[in-house]
């Protein structure tokens, strides 16, 4: 049995979780032709197809499906073998504070990672749909990185991608024709609720505040039960969810933002360094 190399199904991981090659390209910083080529060696070690490739992208086959369950375990352990032999000195504290819109998708593979790489680090997550308060904790010395979305152009902090926020409703929910507009939104203290009412206060379009939470998970519950529409980051968009491009006024565009406190660790240094350098937050 030959041995099946773990470049090779990191690319196979980065593909199956994007179902497309050009997006897998962008986030391996890898050209098409090369993530083509590795993703052929891997189905020659293997000896069975492991996507059907398309004009709109690639499906898993069964084989696919299975070696996707079996590579995850094996990446893992790989790199908590690895993190715990090149990393064994790097200790101490990490506290992020970010809005769980990235905490629950964005971030999710890049701390996962992190944790694996860095054992010994104490990895603490604060979630807020507040940017300024998470920049009062940075500042209060209770957190010691922030990732938050800020208004774009706006000053401070390092500016990791800018994306336009859009309207979004269920696909089986015309919500959006209602002569007065319901709002699935956060609580007050995001630019979400403070850009959309302004917005359509703007233009004369009559709203009310028909459900309120303070994570991404409730808003979008309440726009999938078409209960309101809600206010997303264009690049968050998930797959059920329709924009409304033109019935609307449109939204200004935001930031995500690092902010890091003056004095860090190590381990913080390196979480920092981690999501700057992550093609998960680039302009595609």
């Amino acid at each position: 049995m030959r041995d099946l190399p773990i470049t090779l199904l990191r690319t196979f991981m980065v593909v199956a979780e994007t179902l497309n090659l050009t997006a897998a390209a962008n986030r391996l910083h890898k050209a098409p032709s090369t993530i083509s080529m590795q993703l052929n060696r891997l189905e020659e070690l293997v000896t069975n197809p492991l996507m059907e490739r398309g004009q709109h992208g690639v499906r898993l086959t069964a084989t696919g499906i299975q070696l996707k369950s079996h590579a995850q375990q094996l990446l893992n352990l790989h790199d908590q073998i690895v993190g715990s032999f090149q990393n064994i000195d790097i200790t101490g504290q990490v506290r992020l504070g970010t809005h769980d819109q990235y905490a629950s998708r964005t971030l999710t593979p890049l701390l996962k990672a992190f944790n694996l790489s860095y054992p010994e680090a104490q990895l603490e997550v604060f979630c807020d749909h507040r940017p300024n308060h998470l920049t009062d904790m940075l500042e209060q010395k209770k957190i010691d990185i922030a990732l938050v979305e800020m208004p774009a152009n706006s000053g401070g902090g390092i500016r990791l991608r800018r994306d336009d926020l859009v309207w979004v409703r269920a696909e089986d929910h015309n919500v959006h024709q209602q002569s007065i507009l319901p709002l699935a939104v956060f609580d007050e203290g995001c630019y979400h609720r403070s850009y959309a009412r302004k917005a359509l206060e703007e233009s004369s379009r009559a709203y009310r505040v028909a459900f309120t939470s303070q994570s991404r998970a409730g808003v979008l519950a309440a726009v999938r039960a078409g209960i309101g529409i809600g206010v997303i980051p264009r690049h968050t968009l998930e797959e059920d969810l329709v924009v409304i491009e033109k019935e609307l006024p449109s939204l200004p565009e935001t930031e995500i933002t690092m902010f890091t406190a003056t004095q860090i660790n190590e381990a913080t240094q390196r979480l920092a360094q981690t999501i700057k350098e992550s093609p998960l937050f680039a302009n595609n």
